[in-house]
């Protein structure tokens, strides 16, 4: 069974730090481009940070606090946010889209990260 399942979202305090965790099962990671999204009430779903094996890039509004990683041995990508802002508050998703076959394309269900003091 394919699925994605996100961890590591909770409650912290701006300026704080939280790492998210989306593993993998059903197909590897090396065949995918993976990402993460989030979702903010009221507002569209956007990219927050993407990962192949030729690099990774970020939105403007994260880059230089937060870092995508992938463990393809351990089939999980991984999301380390630093520096947290209220505004970073949202539904986190998790995103693998098949490099070579169109159509492909898995989410996760979304952890919730809240920065707020």
């Amino acid at each position: 069974q394919v699925q994605l399942a996100e961890s590591g979202g909770g409650l912290v305090q701006p300026g704080g730090s939280l790492r998210l965790s989306c593993a993998a099962s059903g197909f590897a990671f090396s065949n995918y481009r993976t990402g993460w999204y989030r979702q903010a009430p009221g507002k569209e779903r956007e990219l927050v940070a993407r990962i192949t094996t030729t690099g990774s890039s970020y939105a403007d509004s994260v880059k230089g606090r937060f870092t995508i990683s992938a463990d393809n041995a351990k089939n999980t990508v991984y999301l380390q946010m630093n520096s947290l802002k209220p505004e970073d508050t949202a539904v986190y998703y998790c995103n693998a889209v098949h490099l070579l076959v169109i159509g492909v394309d898995y989410w996760g269900q979304g952890t919730q990260v809240t920065v707020s003091s």
